[in-house]
């Protein structure tokens, strides 16, 4: 196990992720067991709150909250961190798409954002509250999508394209894929 304390002068950086992980939207995640096709707009608001609910019983548990089970795998505490800042992402393209035509997201470097945010530092009440908020106002606002806009267009700056839809499947199995990191099996496994 490595203890990353928040006395510790060292960041312990992680193997970046590099995967495109875009064929979630073809073919079941043989990792967390989730398939983005079996959910839709309704769906993934009613999983992005129960996802929230169950990473806040994680960081109420306070239960090796800071410990990385290896030293390519983030503590739990980081992975909130990550859900929580994947929450607020996708929510900030979730408002591109349906403000502007055809719009372009900023890049987003989760590693970097993990460095500088210091997630292992982090106060775990705050995150679970940040992260309660921030899956409340995405779930919301698939709630009310008017008519029409989960056919609406954006694209990474890779050049990948998304629809409201194919966006909303893809983040669904991101929040679903980090509890599996974390070892909470997936519902009805």
């Amino acid at each position: 196990m490595w203890d990353v304390r928040p006395t510790s002068k060292i960041v312990f950086v992680i193997t970046p992720d590099t995967e495109d992980w875009t064929w979630v939207l073809e073919r079941p995640c043989a990792e967390c067991g989730f398939d983005s096709n079996t959910v839709d707009r309704e769906g993934v608001s009613a999983l992005v709150r129960a996802n929230a609910a169950t990473w806040c019983d994680l960081l109420s548990a306070g239960v090796r909250l800071r410990t990385r089970p290896g030293p390519d795998r983030w503590s739990t505490l980081e992975y909130a961190c990550h859900v929580r800042d994947v929450l607020r992402v996708f929510d900030e393209r979730l408002v591109l798409m349906l403000t502007e035509e055809d719009p372009t997201y900023a890049e987003w470097d989760q590693d970097r954002a993990a460095v500088e945010g210091r997630y292992n530092e982090q106060d775990p009440s705050l995150v679970a509250t940040d992260l309660s908020v921030a899956a409340e106002r995405v779930a919301t606002r698939l709630d009310r999508l008017p008519d029409g806009a989960i056919r609406r267009g954006g694209k990474r700056s890779d050049g990948t394209r998304f629809t409201v839809e194919t966006l909303s499947r893809y983040f669904a199995h991101e929040v679903v894929h980090h509890l599996h990191d974390v070892g909470v099996p997936a519902a009805g496994k």
